[in-house]
């Protein structure tokens, strides 16, 4: 079998990188990205709580509504009380369908990154005709209700197309969370110039932990504690980015919130060590150090 290499960035180890600090000498930056999503009722996609039963199915769609009416505010509240910043990734169909949630973020300064239409779709779904067109809606749809163009993406499900990163350079993004490749930025190519890829995490993320390996809360509380402490310590050696990524409607659950509280704990005792960030503000800073020109 010939192996088919990824072209959008070349292999480059973790310990042969340049050195620099992020913002106040920090050598750890942590950012929490929090899904905020809606799904199509009656038509199937998205995560299954209940797979194999017909649509409509109130109970799957249920569970993932919860999040907008509820979780999601009980996890802006639990955020506004330990003075942390969110990077909220959203499906902007969630405009139309729970606005005041989606403008209570943003009146508390948290970061919106684009996630698609719905978590219903995929790129990978799409003819790149359509995956152009979804992009402009959503681009424009965050333009027109906060008044800045949109600079980080995800996609939904993260699950890029192969001309994803190539559309988002020409939309003017400048950075993505689809690669969940390293502890560090890393410039990608496209047709359409530099793309930005911001460490984002696989694991330290409640779908595959709570979801799809049935983890319990306090085990991926116990997760997101044992992942920052081990970065810490490896910080000392060179900088590195952690993510953390929630779902309003699955760490938005209470008994969950209860052993997340843990996590946000554990970040304030360390606070003299790590750089709170959001997504795009680690993507501003590695830029301004390290411009594409120079990779």
């Amino acid at each position: 079998m010939k192996i088919q290499p990824n072209t959008r960035f070349p292999y480059r180890a973790i310990t042969d990188r340049p050195d620099f600090s992020w913002p106040g000498g920090k050598r750890l930056a942590v950012y929490t990205a929090l899904c905020v999503e809606h799904f199509s009722y009656g038509t199937g996609g998205g995560l299954p709580y209940s797979p194999g039963l017909d649509h409509p199915n109130s109970y799957n769609w249920g569970w993932r509504e919860y999040g907008n009416r509820v979780g999601g505010w009980r996890l802006m509240e639990l955020y506004e009380e330990y003075k942390l910043p969110l990077s909220v990734l959203l499906n902007t169909a969630c405009y139309d369908h729970c606005p005041e949630l989606i403008r209570a973020f943003a009146a508390r300064g948290d970061e919106i990154v684009a996630h698609g239409q719905t978590n219903s779709e995929h790129p990978n779904q799409l003819t790149p005709a359509d995956e152009r067109e979804m992009i402009r809606e959503v681009t424009e749809a965050i333009k027109s209700n906060g008044g800045t163009q949109p600079r980080g993406w995800m996609s939904p499900g993260a699950h890029p197309s192969a001309v994803t990163e190539d559309l988002l350079a020409e939309f003017g993004y400048e950075y993505s969370l689809d690669w969940p490749i390293d502890d560090q930025p890393t410039w990608m190519s496209t047709k359409n110039g530099p793309l930005l890829s911001v460490p984002y995490p696989h694991e330290v993320n409640d779908v595959p932990m709570i979801v799809l390996h049935d983890g319990t809360a306090s085990a991926f509380a116990d997760m997101c504690i044992d992942n920052v402490a081990e970065m810490l310590e490896q910080s000392k050696r060179q900088p590195l980015a952690c993510g953390i990524t929630i779902h309003s409607f699955i760490v938005g659950q209470p008994f969950r919130i209860r052993q997340f509280r843990r996590v946000l704990d554990f970040l304030n005792q360390h606070s003299d060590d790590i750089w709170f960030a959001t997504a795009g503000e680690i993507a501003d800073h590695y830029a301004g150090l390290f411009p594409a020109s120079g990779n």
